[in-house]
Formats: C-alpha cells, structure tokens, sequence
C-alpha cells in the first residue's frame, strides 16, 4: 500500500478521500522533475565505465533475456514524453516479447527518453550491468523523486509507462 494513502478507522481499509487526493495529486507532476531526472541521465553519462553498447538490443528482448526494466514514476513521466513525441498514446505489446519501444527497425523509438536500467546496461553483451556502488547516489535520487511525485517505488516499463500514459 503507497505511503500516501492513509489507512482509516474502519477495518484498517484505505482513508477514501486520501486516496482520491494523492491520486489526484500525482497526476499533476510539478514541471521541474524533467530537468532532475534529465540531470541524473547526464550524470551516468559523465562517469568514466566503459560500456559498448551500439544499439545491439538484445538486452530489449525481455522475453529472451526474462529481464525488463524497472522505472520509477519520474522515469515513467519523462519516458511517456518520448513516447508521446513518436505519435503514440498508448504503448502496444512487442509480438516477440520485446520492448514495446523497438521500432520496426529493431532501434529503439525513444532513445533520448529511454530509462535508467536501460542507460545503466544490464546488457552483458554491452559490458553488463554498471556496479551499484557507482550508481547509488542516482538510485536514491530517483527514489526521493519518486516520492515527491507521489509514486509507490519501482514498476516494471510496461506497466508504469502506461499508467502515465492514460492520465490525462
């Protein structure tokens, strides 16, 4: 149950009106998560790991790899901004279990956008996943933000992209 959501005086059942603000609430995002989540991708780039990546797209194929990206609900918003920006409104399942956003030419649709796991290359074939004691500053950063958007923690891409996508 998200921290956000109080818990009433009968039957330890959600407070109603609580609820009904905070969701109310997270569909206003305050403009300026854009430029902390735009700052946390341009700190990975700015650390020296050696990483090979070229677009290979094989860590996209989450039903081959059985791994697909966790996004927190800053991620969510800023990668919906892309998505919205190629033309989509709602995210369609890949027909071969891969990313929704590969495009027909196997690239990704929303590369500038794309999330933190994929920018952090849990892809072995690009170098694998970077050392988490070089990322855990920017994990908690995007945690804290996270919650300041009234999000409930980490949510895998599909979902959490869509979510953001049919709010209006």
């Amino acid at each position: 149950m998200s921290s956000m959501v109080k818990k009433s005086r009968f039957h330890g059942q959600p407070d109603l009106i609580s609820f009904v603000k905070s969701a109310r609430d997270r569909k206003k995002p305050n403009p300026e998560f854009k430029q902390e989540i735009q700052s946390i991708y341009a700190e990975i780039e700015a650390r020296p790991l050696p990483r090979d990546c070229q677009m290979r797209t094989r860590c996209c194929h989450f039903r081959l790899t059985g791994k697909t990206p966790l996004l927190t609900r800053g991620e969510a918003l800023y990668l919906a901004i892309g998505v919205r920006g190629s033309g989509r409104k709602v995210l369609k399942p890949h027909p071969e279990g891969a990313c929704p956003l590969l495009g027909r030419d196997g690239r990704c649709t929303v590369y500038a956008h794309r999330p933190f796991g994929c920018r952090t290359h849990f892809c072995e074939a690009a170098g694998g996943m970077y050392p988490r004691k070089h990322l855990a500053d920017l994990i908690q950063r995007l945690e804290a933000l996270d919650e300041a958007l009234g999000g409930d923690g980490s949510r895998p891409l599909e979902g959490a992209v869509a979510a953001v996508l049919d709010e209006k």
